[in-house]
């Protein structure tokens, strides 16, 4: 795939661009988005990166804009799995809703940067070095285990801070309050940084780890730096408002993280098959490529990950539903209580028909006149 340099330029300043569109136009000013405007500029953010797919397909040609997809379908799909940790992080500090769009943004354009510096890393390895295939597929299938394993995010879950965020308060001077949507305020004399910074520092050194994982995920699916950069930055873009759409629908996505060892396990599996046609390893068929197995194509990988996609929404919400309708069930079926906390006609009490019944009227003592003596 040959992209000129011109093309890189106009790609990095239109993301650019975005990013600063929606630090001026929505994040500049704080306020808590409605479900209209996440939901509006949620469907924008999608559509641009559809538009995008559709000029890679006219220019470059089918197969790349399959890579396209599949990988920026699987970038977004890690993403709504990141955002478990946003609203853990968002919780733990206390972030008022009105200044977590802040906190968002910014930790989005930090993830951007990182996460470029990490494709070019991993490009560079890729060309000079055929064995890291079998270390990004290992990786990949090892991380797949583990989150089948977790089951997921528990909606109890608390967020623990990690030794970046415990030397930032041993080092820097912290406020206890939030100073409006500043980053850093004066007290006595002395700066300190606010709990909002804070907040940005968890988030910025848990996109560290996200991009451990997402990175040799979209490397399984196209070696393309250029279809590797669109996808994450088209998958980041728009994160923030869908952060709000899914606020409160998240713990309902319970099968989420099995759909998602599905998909890094499937894409584990493929780097490895593509390592052992690559093979140059001595130790392995004695360093010759080993072609026993087909490459798995890209229509089937995006095929895969559309329809793990597919089911495991639909498998959530299945769930979800019968569990409403279950606690419905368990609610009308159970007996009623009176003031001291008694059932009230519950089966098999002896008392159920006199506790429930109104007292008879005519058997109610008659107050009587009080003599008087003249």
């Amino acid at each position: 795939m040959d992209v000129p340099l011109w093309v890189w330029g106009i790609t990095v300043a239109a993301i650019v661009g975005m990013l600063v569109f929606d630090f001026f136009g929505h994040v500049r000013k704080p306020h808590a988005p409605t479900l209209k405007e996440s939901g509006t500029w949620s469907a924008i953010y999608v559509g641009i990166a559809i538009v995008f797919g559709l000029i890679v397909l006219v220019f470059w040609g089918g197969t790349y804009a399959g890579e396209y997809f599949a990988g920026w379908v699987t970038e977004k799909s890690l993403s709504v799995d990141n955002l478990f940790v946003f609203v853990l992080i968002m919780a733990s500090f206390a972030v008022p809703r009105e200044l977590q769009q802040k906190v968002l943004l910014f930790g989005i354009a930090f993830a951007l940067v990182l996460r470029t510096v990490f494709i070019f890393v991993g490009a560079a390895a890729i060309e000079n070095f055929s064995w890291i295939f079998y270390v990004f597929g290992g990786f990949l299938i090892y991380t797949a285990w583990a989150q089948a394993k977790s089951g997921g995010h528990d909606e109890n879950e608390e967020f623990k801070e990690n030794s970046v965020l415990r030397l930032t308060r041993k080092v820097v001077p912290t406020t206890e309050e939030y100073h409006s949507d500043r980053l850093t305020a004066k007290l006595d004399g002395k700066r300190h940084i606010t709990p909002l910074a804070i907040a940005l520092i968890a988030i910025g050194s848990a996109d560290i780890l996200f991009a451990v994982d997402s990175i040799p995920a979209i490397f399984g699916l196209t070696q393309e730096t250029y279809l590797v950069f669109t996808a994450n930055a088209f998958a980041l873009l728009g994160l923030r408002q869908l952060f709000f759409l899914l606020d409160g629908l998240l713990d309902k996505l319970v099968y989420l993280a099995y759909g998602l060892a599905v998909i890094l396990g499937f894409i584990g599996v493929k780097l490895v098959i593509h390592a052992l046609h690559e093979n140059e390893l001595p130790f392995i068929n004695g360093g010759e490529h080993v072609t026993l197995v087909p490459e798995i194509p890209t229509w089937l990988s995006l095929l895969v990950i559309l329809v793990t996609l597919l089911v495991t929404t639909w498998a959530s919400l299945r769930k979800n539903k019968k569990d409403a309708q279950r606690r419905q069930e368990r609610g009308a079926g159970e007996p009623a209580a009176d003031s001291a906390g008694r059932h009230i006609g519950a089966p098999g009490d002896p008392d159920a028909d006199t506790a429930a019944a109104p007292p008879d009227p005519r058997e109610a003592p008659v107050a009587r006149p009080e003599s008087r003596r003249d």
